[in-house]
């Protein structure tokens, strides 16, 4: 897998295309297809892909490959999937900010989510015969990964306890081949202060989306670090919090080639 650009920055960009114009454009795209689930999917979608600085980051820094198999685990309604989509849509247009590597365009997407409620606004959005697009209701303590190229995690990993964790862990690492991505991002414990805030909007955001607050299996950084490198992976890190007082971090963690 390869995250080379297969034209030169000149040919993707639209002239004149800065970069807030366009991450505007992309907003409107992503979330167009969430009218159709309701008011409440669409305005969390627009929430979520607007103001959280991870997706932006995924396209910018090219952290995903071009092709290849997606797995996103706890993915709720899919709005990852639908950024990705009209991502494509808007390169394949040749408008893409100059800079910028080439966005995936991916296989097969494939979203698993443990909330019902979650999954039929998915349905909505994407209908039920999307080409590349798959959302299925299941847990991702028990569901079966397959073989895929690219597994993420966003926001998802604190939901159950150390020993379940680390049993997911093992079991993405066995589904990726050499070389394959996994993308997480975890609140730091050690933070302090900035982790009990990105808590308390974490449980707010849950209760908005209809679930019960659920108690949350936290680590310090230190320790995710430990835990994914005694998985097997190899293991970057990046601040994901944007401008906001929380304790966001994304883990790039890779299959050793």
């Amino acid at each position: 897998m390869s995250n080379t650009v297969s034209r030169s920055a000149s040919q993707d960009a639209s002239p004149g295309l800065s970069q807030s114009a366009f991450l505007k454009r992309l907003l409107d795209d992503a979330t167009q297809p969430f009218l159709g689930g309701g008011r409440f999917a669409y305005h969390y979608a627009r929430g979520k892909l607007g103001g959280d600085p991870i997706f932006r980051e995924l396209l910018r820094q090219g952290l995903l490959p071009e092709r290849g198999r997606f797995l996103d685990l706890g993915c709720g309604q899919g709005s990852l999937f639908s950024w990705l989509l009209s991502a494509r849509a808007l390169y394949e247009k040749g408008q893409w900010p100059a800079g910028w590597p080439t966005p995936p365009r991916p296989d097969q997407l494939r979203g698993v989510e443990l909330m019902q409620k979650d999954v039929e606004r998915a349905a909505r959005a994407f209908g039920p015969n999307h080409p590349v697009l798959r959302i299925e209701q299941g847990d991702m303590c028990r569901t079966d990964f397959g073989k895929v190229d690219v597994v993420t995690i966003l926001d998802a990993l604190h939901y159950f306890d150390h020993a379940g964790q680390e049993d997911v862990l093992r079991r993405i690492h066995a589904a990726l081949p050499p070389g394959g991505l996994f993308l997480t991002r975890i609140g730091d414990v050690s933070a302090g202060l900035p982790y009990h805030i990105s808590n308390w909007v974490d449980h707010v955001v849950t209760f908005a989306r209809g679930h019960r607050l659920p108690k949350l299996y936290a680590r310090p950084l230190a320790d995710w670090r430990a835990l994914m490198q005694r998985v097997g992976f190899e293991v970057a890190t990046q601040n994901m919090s944007g401008e906001k007082p929380f304790a966001n971090v994304m883990l790039v963690c890779r299959v050793p080639s």
